[in-house]
């Protein structure tokens, strides 16, 4: 069912297509309601649970809101050694952990390829809700994590990545989007989503047309994994970014001068990517001051302006 007049305490439902379900408790709280759950894309058990934990547990801070609790969400062969399928629960378990969150309970099943994510539930405040529909022309749009972890991940799978580059992506994956979240709702912005699987194109598209503006975007600014652009000019594309590309490349204006490597990592589907920040100009220094204080990062991308769309420039 959809949010409206006839369901006063749902805030967030289907058709507001934001992050994740928010549904008013009382004039205090609201509980933010998501599920997410995917295949291995490392091959570390324990790094696939923290990170499908960590791509899990997003939503909830792209809403502005804390994890409260979660559960697991599971699919293992039957003949999965038990002491991998235990090292991808301790993963996840310990990334919840480091949410402040605790895993309360699950459901797995027996399926042919292992598949793991949770169902988490966290709280924000029912005035406090962050979505995707209140930029604004003049907003400064800011990024906070690095693009390019679905290339990094298939040129691995395809045995060309450097374990460096690796090691930076599982890393950037595993981060929590927690802290970020918490300085962005103490210093305030317009709109706040996460760069998942639509990549940074689909999603700034999906934030321009909840907001009713267009969005430029300065390629030269946007934050890229060391390896990502080598690796998409030697074909290590996901089938993701394919999908991407043909969903959305003909609502955005790719300029003659966007290289295909680059285009690749801008429709990259990101896995546990970072938030994308649309603020005042005010509110954007303030944010920069602050996330700067506690050594976390975020890049400014572009700006927000009137019209519909996409647009990349240099």
């Amino acid at each position: 069912m959809l949010a409206g007049s006839h369901l006063p305490n749902l805030l967030v439902g289907l058709d507001a297509r934001d992050d994740a379900t928010v549904y008013r408790l009382n004039d205090e709280q609201a509980a933010v309601l998501t599920v997410d759950f995917f295949a291995p894309l490392v091959d570390d058990p324990y790094s696939y649970g923290a990170i499908a934990a960590a791509n899990s547990m997003s939503d909830v801070y792209a809403m502005g809101g804390e994890v409260l609790l979660a559960l697991n969400v599971a699919a293992f062969p039957e003949d999965l050694d038990e002491a991998i399928v235990a090292d991808i629960l301790r993963g996840g378990a310990d990334k919840v952990f480091e949410a402040g969150g605790i895993i309360a309970g699950g459901h797995t099943m027996i399926d042919k390829e292992p598949k793991y994510g949770l169902c988490v539930l966290g709280l924000i405040h029912p005035q406090r809700v962050f979505t995707r529909s209140g930029a604004r022309p003049g907003d400064a749009l800011y990024l906070s994590k690095k693009l390019g972890t679905g290339i990094v991940t298939t040129a691995a799978m395809m045995d060309m990545a450097d374990p460096r580059h690796l090691e930076a992506a599982i890393l950037s994956m595993a981060q929590l989007n927690r802290r970020h979240s918490q300085i962005i709702r103490e210093v305030g912005a317009h709109a706040l989503t996460d760069v998942t699987g639509f990549g940074l194109l689909g999603h700034a598209f999906e934030l321009a047309e909840a907001s009713g503006v267009a969005i430029r975007i300065e390629t030269g600014r946007v934050p890229i994994l060391e390896g990502a652009l080598e690796y998409a000019a030697q074909g290590a594309i996901s089938g993701g970014e394919s999908r991407n590309r043909h969903a959305w490349q003909e609502r955005i204006s790719l300029q003659d001068d966007v290289s295909d490597e680059l285009a690749s990592v801008l429709f990259d589907p990101q896995t546990s990517g970072g938030l994308l920040v649309a603020a005042s100009p005010e509110q954007g220094r303030e944010l920069e001051q602050q996330l700067s204080l506690s050594h976390l990062s975020l890049w400014r991308i572009g700006e927000v302006v009137e019209g519909e769309g996409i647009t990349l420039v240099r």
